[in-house]
């Protein structure tokens, strides 16, 4: 099915990169790496209505919608923060509503985000994933 194959392939693409990474160290630059690459998020997007609850730090995201597919911005005043989300986005930005909401981010699991993140960063990268999915359904039952 090529829906799981392009969500796989993005997922492999990461696992990859992080398998090359001896030490969490050198996981954690990485993930500050990944960060400092995302685009800037325009200051109009700063608003309080973007930031996700259930962050410690604060994160915005706003999603659009074009060509039935829907693209995800964001940005966060924590460094790791802004990896973690920018991770989200390398899997998800770009896939159709369906494709997002099918997603289990099973690389989270396989790259040993969940069980190296402090419970309050880890609450918040679930928070995240539950906004971007939310966005998905919001614009699957709008253009449906």
């Amino acid at each position: 099915m090529e829906v799981s194959e392009t969500i796989a392939a993005r997922e492999a693409e990461i696992v990859e990169a992080f398998a090359l990474l001896d030490s969490w160290e050198e996981k954690y630059e990485y993930i500050i790496e990944l960060g400092k690459q995302l685009p800037l998020l325009e200051e109009q997007y700063k608003l309080d209505e973007n930031i996700i609850k259930g962050c410690q730090s604060t994160v915005w995201l706003v999603a659009s919608y074009a060509d039935e597919k829907v693209y995800f911005k964001a940005d966060s005043d924590a460094v790791i923060v802004k990896g973690l989300v920018s991770l989200l986005i390398k899997v998800l930005s770009g896939l159709t509503p369906n494709e997002i909401l099918q997603a289990q981010l099973g690389f989270l699991q396989e790259i040993g985000m969940m069980s190296h993140l402090a419970q309050t960063r880890s609450n918040g990268l679930r928070a995240m994933i539950q906004q971007m999915k939310h966005y998905a359904l919001a614009f699957q039952s709008i253009h449906s």
